[in-house]
């Protein structure tokens, strides 16, 4: 297994990378695209005391000694593609021994958890357009008109309180004080 390391990038940012990337990351690998998963944990990335986030990050890929021969065409690949989310990446290639690695895969269930190609449709982002042409777009990520017959709660417990959450509360606050004093 490959697997690719990501901190100081947002973590979604990291999931769609996976999913845009990940076949011709397998491809270079020359492997299948099952042997490649992405780790972004929540991190952040700090120097000097200032938070890094998108402007530092760090790409750490583990890999089966087997793989060292295309470390080049990976890396290259690498920072070509990760440039779109972050001003500076730092790049660094680890390989362990087949011997030292283990896997359980249970035959009852699939190996990964796939979203339906519906699914994908959701999020479109376009990149390299001029603000100028972005004005005024606005991407959903979610529509709730669609069907809902395949849920099984009621939407009307989701709806954002409009009203005044702090109504009364003064009159609380200083009874609270009287009583405390």
């Amino acid at each position: 297994m490959i697997t690719i390391q990501v901190l100081g990038l947002d973590q979604f940012v990291v999931g769609r990378y996976s999913r845009e990337h990940g076949a011709n990351l397998a491809q270079l690998f020359e492997t299948d695209e099952n042997d490649i998963v992405f780790y972004a944990p929540n991190s952040m990335v700090f120097h000097g005391g200032v938070e890094q986030t998108s402007w530092q990050t760090i790409v750490i890929v583990r890999a089966p000694e087997k793989y060292l021969p295309l470390e080049e065409a990976v890396a290259d690949y690498l920072l070509r593609t990760m440039n779109l989310f972050s001003i500076n990446i730092h790049l660094e290639f680890e390989y362990v021994s087949e011997a030292h690695t283990y896997d359980f895969i249970n035959s009852k269930y699939p190996r990964y958890i796939e979203v339906p190609e519906e699914k994908n449709d959701d999020y479109e982002f376009s990149f390299g357009e001029e603000p100028e042409e972005m004005e005024g777009e606005i991407v959903h990520g979610h529509d709730h008109d669609h069907d809902h017959e395949h849920c099984d709660h009621d939407h009307a417990e989701e709806d954002v309180y409009l009203g005044d959450a702090f109504a009364g509360f003064e009159e609380k606050y200083e009874e609270a004080m009287k009583k405390k004093n």
